[in-house]
């Protein structure tokens, strides 16, 4: 495999991954805005606009765009998050060219109609109404909500019912100008592909989009003090659903690599301590998980827990006992050696998929302004020791500063509150 990056005159960035061997290519569109880069009037109009851009072009219809990558077996879709905004497409390899037209097109000439705007309210709308439906969805919004309280971080990615009905068309049309150009934008391209035929396809093919200014950097949370910070929502349901938010780290936080190993070992596979201990061993609850969450200048550990409320005091402090451990005894070299593998051996299976390449790169580039070398990161997650683990546990798992989200039938913030404190 072979990877480069080109910057073209007008600040668009191309990476590509050359996998001669492979059978399909992927390609990616990355702009560097998400849901933190919102001023509060316009919470959610980064989602909305990674919908409205596939509803049709000058040269394309929203049915011709899908038929036209779906027609020869390809996938095309989107997402949207803090940071960034990823639309994205895989097919066969012949079929690359066609990927990177009906890409460049939608990026470049989304027409923003009003018909169409009024109709895919109304479906976010109900996407919205589906994540609060879903427990196990809307505990974490209420968990950012309560951890990044009055910051962009802690404001649903959908945006509200409320804020997206008082969408305007010119807001969108101001809002994709200010982030949709070539300062802010990342090609990214793995499979059977050349380098030097994707930077000048894409070049021609977005030859007219906006130089633009490098995006300023969100800003920073304030932690909030004291704690810990619990919200609680009564409902009529037959499991309870627990987030906890903790402390974390940054994308350029030297820790990050010890704290990955962390997160494998408390909750991070069916072999950790968490699940083994309240699931296999107690039978506590259905699951129990830890998810490291980085962004460009900080960073959340989230531990969620899904069971019947008679078990949340029990296993609350059966959580807190393993902190305790994990920060008072050094982990076992046989443990330590299986978190580092399972780190280093799922990368290395998802990244023989071009789609993972793809969206390695991209984020790579977005986030580091470089390619940057999985085995890089493989020796980095490999030089972790145990004195290393055992530090970042006592550098960010601290309960009782906690943010706790709780959503079932009979929730006690007062018990709650005494557990993380104990």
């Amino acid at each position: 495999m072979k990877t480069q990056l080109t910057t073209l005159p007008g600040g668009l960035r191309v990476a590509t991954c050359e996998i001669p061997h492979a059978e399909t290519a992927a390609l990616g569109i990355w702009a560097g805005v998400g849901g933190r880069h919102e001023p509060v009037r316009l919470n959610g109009i980064s989602h909305f606009i990674e919908h409205m851009l596939f509803k049709g072009t000058a040269r394309r219809t929203a049915r011709r765009i899908m038929e036209e990558v779906e027609g020869v077996g390809g996938d095309m879709n989107a997402f949207t998050s803090e940071e960034r905004t990823c639309y994205y497409a895989a097919a066969a390899a012949e079929f690359f060219p066609r990927l990177c037209d009906v890409l460049c097109d939608l990026y470049l000439n989304p027409k923003f109609t009003p018909r169409d705007i009024e109709r895919e309210r109304g479906v976010i709308a109900e996407e919205i109404l589906m994540y609060r439906d879903e427990p196990s969805s809307h505990v974490q919004e209420l968990l950012n909500q309560r951890y990044w309280h009055g910051h962009p971080l802690g404001r649903p990615l959908t945006g509200t019912v409320e804020s997206i009905t008082a969408f305007q068309r010119q807001d969108f049309l101001d809002y994709r100008i200010s982030h949709y150009h070539a300062a802010s934008t990342v090609v990214s391209a793995a499979g059977k592909i050349r380098h030097e035929e994707v930077v000048e396809r894409v070049s021609r093919l977005l030859e007219k989009i906006p130089k633009g200014r490098k995006p300023k950097p969100g800003k920073p949370p304030v932690p909030a003090r004291g704690g810990p910070h619990i919200t609680v929502e009564k409902r009529d349901t037959q499991q309870t659903q627990l987030a906890m938010g903790l402390p974390g780290a940054s994308h350029h936080d030297p820790r990050r690599y010890a704290l990955q190993i962390l997160h494998i070992i408390l909750g991070g596979n069916a072999s950790s301590r968490l699940f083994q201990e309240l699931r296999e061993k107690r039978g506590l609850c259905y699951s129990v998980s830890t998810h490291p969450a980085s962004f460009d200048d900080t960073g959340m550990i989230n531990v969620s827990l899904g069971l019947e409320q008679k078990n949340v005091e029990k296993s609350l402090r059966l959580i807190g006992e393993e902190f305790e451990r994990v920060k008072k005894q050094p982990v076992r070299a046989a443990e330590l050696k299986r978190a580092k593998e399972y780190a280093v051996g799922t990368s290395r299976m998802s990244l023989e998929r071009t789609s993972s390449q793809n969206m390695r790169m991209g984020g790579s580039v977005l986030v580091h302004g470089k390619i940057v070398d999985p085995e890089e990161i493989h020796a980095k997650l490999r030089a972790v020791t145990a004195e290393d683990v055992q530090q970042v546990a006592r550098d960010f798992l601290r309960p009782g500063q906690a943010a706790v989200a709780v959503i079932g039938p009979a929730p006690d913030e007062t018990i709650i509150a005494k557990i993380l404190n104990t």
